[in-house]
């Protein structure tokens, strides 16, 4: 008997995306643009922002986290992005909603946020009912998908808003060092020419408070390395931001093939994942580690949990460097291969070290 032909659905063009998406919007509505601002999330604001501003009545952007990292506060500074606190804003007065280089189940603040569409490029892992969804795992940043967007409706983006999403790709691929996609190299390169150089070096260049150096003293007296793996807890922090860029520096030490940072922030525990993704998965470690006790996910080889304190700890339990290593070596010995890791006398490699879970922050 003949053989059958395979059947594939085709993907939408870019054009079909860009339409099904506008048809949501009328020019009476109200639009909320709800973001994590990071320069992924403020760039594809500002996209959306322009897709809609001949469709809608009116637009605002919405953040709920605080913007205390340098670089981000510089971003939104020097390009005059218009955002508002989203504690300040209520929610039931726009007709639309969209949210945008995130899921509604990421943050709490989301969960209950009846979101008409959701773009975004981390993998799906909960269903939700947003009437229109563009999610490609695939994709290095979601930057990418609205210049796709803005190419298909043949607007050509300001300096500002290239410079934004041209920013926005260099972050999230780490300049093409992490998984990407054509399409970020095509967005890339289209944005090349358009993008103003010097905003971008001006805004890279923002990095560390003077202040936020104490953080690093703590990491590296409380750090403790084992079978390749390097853990730290630095106690609280006033933004949760210092412990993605303590993660980063640890990244990059040779023969370490997990970093797993952790802090307190506020009334949450938040740990931040980085390994190569190379047979390991920093998105699913998270997951099997958090997920029943708060928010977890991320990519193969970047990925961040938050979980309420009064989920984690007993009253009086406080949680160090030791405490995280625990928690992790189960898991991470399903991962790798190797015995759970246990803590030394006096340290895994470094005797001697205090706990930094009672440390005061860094002035």
């Amino acid at each position: 008997m003949p053989r059958k032909k395979k059947t594939t659905v085709p993907k939408k063009s870019a054009q079909e995306r860009l339409r099904e998406f506008l048809a949501l919007f009328g020019k009476d509505d109200e639009v909320l643009i709800v973001i994590n601002a990071d320069p992924d999330a403020l760039a594809c604001a500002l996209a959306v922002k322009r897709l809609l501003r001949y469709r809608a009545r009116n637009v605002v952007i919405g953040y709920p986290n605080e913007i205390r990292r340098l670089s981000n506060v510089a971003m939104v500074d020097l390009l005059k992005i218009p955002i508002e606190r989203l504690q300040n804003l209520k929610v039931k007065d726009f007709t639309k909603r969209v949210l945008l280089d995130s899921q509604p189940h990421h943050l709490p603040i989301f969960e209950n946020i009846p979101f008409d569409a959701v773009i975004d490029h981390h993998p799906l892992t909960v269903r939700h009912p947003a009437p229109y969804q563009d999610i490609r795992p695939d994709y290095g940043a979601t930057a990418s998908i609205l210049i796709e967007y803005l190419r298909a409706a043949k607007m050509k983006p300001s300096v500002a808003l290239a410079t934004a999403l041209f920013y926005a790709i260099k972050v999230d691929t780490q300049n093409f060092e992490k998984r990407a996609c054509q399409g970020d190299a095509i967005s890339f390169r289209y944005l090349f020419n358009l993008a103003n150089q010097n905003l971008v070096r001006k805004i890279e260049l923002s990095e560390l408070r003077p202040s936020e150096l104490n953080y690093f003293k703590v990491a590296f007296t409380e750090m403790r390395i084992s079978k390749q793996r390097l853990y730290v807890h630095v106690g609280r922090v006033r933004n949760p931001d210092i412990l993605v860029i303590i993660a980063d520096f640890f990244n990059q030490v040779n023969q370490v093939s997990w970093v797993l940072v952790s802090g307190i922030h506020g009334e949450r525990l938040v740990v931040i994942f980085r390994c190569d993704g190379y047979k390991k998965n920093a998105g699913n470690l998270a997951l099997r580690i958090f997920s029943r006790l708060g928010s977890a996910g991320g990519h193969r080889e970047a990925a961040r949990a938050e979980v309420p304190l009064k989920n984690l700890l007993k009253e009086g339990q406080g949680f160090d460097t030791k405490t995280l290593m625990r928690l992790a070596g189960r898991h991470l010995e399903e991962q790798g291969g190797k015995p759970a890791d246990k803590e030394k006398p006096g340290g895994a490699d470094k005797p001697g070290a205090s706990p930094a879970a009672n440390r005061r922050e860094g002035a």
